[in-house]
């Protein structure tokens, strides 16, 4: 069993789907979520002020919520600078993988699936992992940020709603541990693994 960890979230985000250039076709697409003020309000479904333009791989009640590491963003950062995109005043901001809450002190590596995020007013279950997609690649602006993802396991997360309420940017939260039994960062591998075979 492991022991409780204290947590910031950085930032939360938002989008509505709108349709976006990709691969020279226009796909329906929520990915670039922008911040949210004040109190927001987290439903079974995740925040209501949010969307999901793919339900069969985003959104439902085990994927209500995707929350990421805010540790990766120097990485992503550089990756595309690395790319030839972006430079000192690309700031990449918190949403820009995807993500409805930025967090900061929660790698994959530290968190297990049942384990429970708890804020004051909310609190999130862990489900599994984000897998990278052909979305992920335009997002990013470079075709290689998917495989990047793969060979990192930088991730991410998703989350069940077990306690509707509100989260707000700047709040700390408690990671509750759960039964213990797999990683992100292990169900994240086995998952690349099989993708790869």
């Amino acid at each position: 069993m492991g022991k409780k960890v204290q947590f910031q979230l950085i930032g939360v985000q938002a989008a509505k789907v709108r349709r976006v250039m990709i691969n020279d076709r226009l796909v329906p697409s929520a990915m670039h979520k922008t911040a949210v003020a004040g109190p927001v309000r987290v439903g079974a479904l995740g925040l209501e002020v949010d969307e999901q333009a793919d339900l069969s791989v985003h959104g439902g009640l085990e994927k209500a919520v995707y929350a990421y590491p805010h540790e990766h963003y120097a990485y992503w950062r550089q990756a595309r600078v690395d790319a030839g995109l972006g430079g000192i005043d690309d700031a990449l901001l918190p949403g820009a993988l995807g993500e409805n809450l930025t967090l900061q002190g929660l790698l994959e590596a530290d968190v297990w699936v049942g384990d429970v995020l708890q804020f004051a007013d909310c609190t999130l279950r862990v489900t599994q992992p984000r897998e990278p997609c052909f979305k992920f690649n335009a997002s990013m602006g470079f075709n290689q940020a998917s495989k990047q993802m793969a060979q990192t396991g930088f991730c991410g997360f998703y989350l069940a709603v077990d306690r509707p309420g509100t989260v707000q940017a700047g709040e700390f939260g408690t990671l509750v541990p759960g039964p213990r039994r797999a990683s992100i960062s292990e169900r994240f591998q086995a998952k690349m693994f099989k993708h790869l075979r």
